[in-house]
């Protein structure tokens, strides 16, 4: 035993001593630092992965064995690893930080953890945590000053940089041990508001947000009162711990504005469950409501009222809307609107209508479903779609054509990709806007230009029905010169399951003409995913242009050298 354990100690204590020596040979550690006043060092959580002959020491935890059971029992029992080797390393670490501790390569809260498989099973455990107290107060004097400068007085747009380190600094229980939730509440809204005129940066700002919230959420306050496993396919579960219970002020100290004094952590979790659900893809949709489902259990009334009501983002007149013809309501915590159509009418669909494009401009969730309630039982002439409410409303729509210019207007707002209609799945899966674009397209020329707009965002590696309208566009409408464009846009997006019966229509040379016109330009791979569909492999059409003579025979091979062959 004694030679294993010095065996073990030698390859962990050189585990540790090489990783810093590694650290240490960085050049660029004062221009990483300074890109922004909020960063006081790289490295601040490090792993030390003990696995005999393979031990890696890494700032990154890549957690693919977390909740599983190791299948090979350390030689080592749980005591020895927390009374005899936990203390040596933490030695060792500590000398090395002695000499670093000050440079720009540690942050002021500097922890290294440890990995260990044990006789009673594996075994994590903090080898060595360690505070910087005068990079703290530093920092905790640069983050007031920026947010009094950048934000609260600031007027111009900030760095997602910034706001990467500034969202989780202020969740940060070591600097703000008694954290004012309604203050950081207030940095995350004024981020938001400085970045509104910059889709792609507002989208960084957010998504920063997002993740320092859902850990804070995930690490700090739901353990609190939740016992959190992994399941099988790596997402949270939580059971609540036997007689847990919100805070009395917290439970009791909800309010709806976020109050200077008033607001509570539960707020803040709530607040995450909005954001998430409000403005992340539809696959991380589940997440936002579980935040809200736990804090519901946790006894949060507001909670419950955000299930029912939603989650008062938005003033009563968008949320709802009620007369003779039509009743509309909103409710963006689950992104479901409801419609009765109470009479089947032009004016009742063009208020509905109106009534969505209004929210989806206030930045409702674009992955929403609708409930209807409506006496009509249209769908569009595509086979293969999903026969959901949603479909149903917009192919009721679509049957009054002077509602053709605000079906186009919804759909431009309402196209996002990688969003798709919450009352899809699978192959019927489609990107908001899917139906006003695909009956648009089908009932009149002049929506061409959308249909190439909706093609140039299509998700085709998660969506399929942009096949099944492809077909029906192909077949109503052929090639033309003005159907060509949106056809072969389409064709771009296409799965390899899509075949279009349109050969014999492309024995007219100058149908042909058409189509090799528009792939001029195109990448290799583009013009070979256009030709598949049509002629199947390149080779097929190959042999057809071998037997083609004259103008046809040119148009072949023009096609072929396009495809790089």
């Amino acid at each position: 035993m004694s030679t294993l354990y010095d065996q073990a100690m030698e390859e962990m204590i050189g585990a540790i001593h090489e990783w810093f020596d590694e650290q240490e040979k960085r050049s660029d550690l004062d221009k990483v630092v300074k890109r922004t006043t909020l960063q006081m060092g790289i490295l601040g959580d490090v792993l030390l992965d003990y696995r005999p002959g393979r031990t890696t020491v890494d700032s990154l935890d890549l957690g693919l064995d977390d909740g599983l059971i190791s299948r090979n029992a350390g030689s080592f029992t749980e005591e020895q690893v927390r009374s005899e080797i936990q203390p040596q390393l933490a030695e060792v670490i500590q000398r090395r930080l002695d000499e670093l501790g000050d440079t720009p390569l540690i942050d002021y809260h500097f922890t290294f953890r440890g990995k260990f498989p044990t006789t009673e099973g594996k075994l994590q455990l903090t080898l060595f945590e360690y505070i910087n107290e005068e990079k703290k107060e530093q920092l905790l004097e640069r983050i007031h000053t920026y947010v009094e400068q950048k934000l609260e007085n600031g007027t111009y747009p900030t760095k997602p940089l910034e706001s990467f380190f500034l969202t989780r600094h202020l969740l940060d229980r070591e600097l703000f041990p008694s954290p004012n939730i309604a203050w950081i509440i207030a940095q995350y809204d004024r981020i938001q508001e400085l970045n509104k005129g910059r889709q792609d940066a507002l989208a960084e700002h957010r998504g920063n947000i997002i993740r320092a919230l859902k850990d804070w959420a995930e690490n700090q306050f739901l353990p609190q009162y939740y016992d959190i496993q992994l399941s099988e396919y790596r997402s949270n579960e939580y059971a609540l711990k036997p007689g847990a219970v919100l805070e009395q002020n917290e439970s009791h100290g909800e309010v709806e504005n976020h109050g200077q004094q008033e607001a509570q952590p539960i707020d803040l979790l709530l607040y995450a469950a909005v954001m998430i659900l409000r403005f992340e893809p539809s696959y991380s949709k589940p997440t936002g409501l579980t935040f809200l489902e736990l804090a519901k259990q946790l006894g949060s009334d507001r909670a419950v009222r955000m299930m029912t009501e939603g989650s008062g983002a938005y003033a009563k007149e968008d949320i709802h809307v009620k007369n003779e013809q039509v009743e509309c309501t909103a409710n963006d915590v689950f992104s479901l609107i409801t419609i009765v159509i109470r009479q089947e009418e032009a004016s009742a669909y063009e208020q509905a209508l109106a009534f969505i494009i209004r929210l989806l401009k206030k930045g409702f969730p674009k992955s929403y479903k609708i409930k209807l309630k409506s006496k009509a039982k249209q769908y569009l002439p595509i086979k293969g779609l999903a026969k959901s409410d949603t479909h149903r409303f917009f192919a009721s729509a679509l049957e009054y054509p002077n509602l053709y210019p605000l079906l186009e207007e919804y759909a431009r707002e309402a196209i996002e990709e990688f969003e798709w209609y919450g009352d899809t799945e699978g192959e019927k899966n489609c990107m908001p806007g899917s139906y006003a674009t695909f009956g648009l397209g089908l009932a009149d020329e002049a929506y061409f230009p959308l249909v190439e707009f909706y093609m140039g965002k299509v998700d085709d590696e998660h969506h399929l029905v942009q096949d099944k309208f492809t077909a029906a566009f192909a077949e109503k409408h052929g090639i033309t010169a003005s159907s060509a464009p949106a056809l072969v846009a389409c064709l771009r997006r296409s799965a390899d399951s899509l075949k279009l019966k349109i050969q014999p229509e492309l024995e007219n040379d100058e149908k042909l003409a058409l189509m090799v016109q528009q792939i001029s330009g195109l990448e290799t791979y583009e013009v070979e995913r256009v030709i598949y569909p049509i002629w199947g492999k390149v080779e097929k059409l190959a042999g057809l242009a071998r037997k083609a003579v004259g103008k046809r025979k040119e148009l072949l091979l023009e096609l072929l050298q396009a495809a790089g062959k």
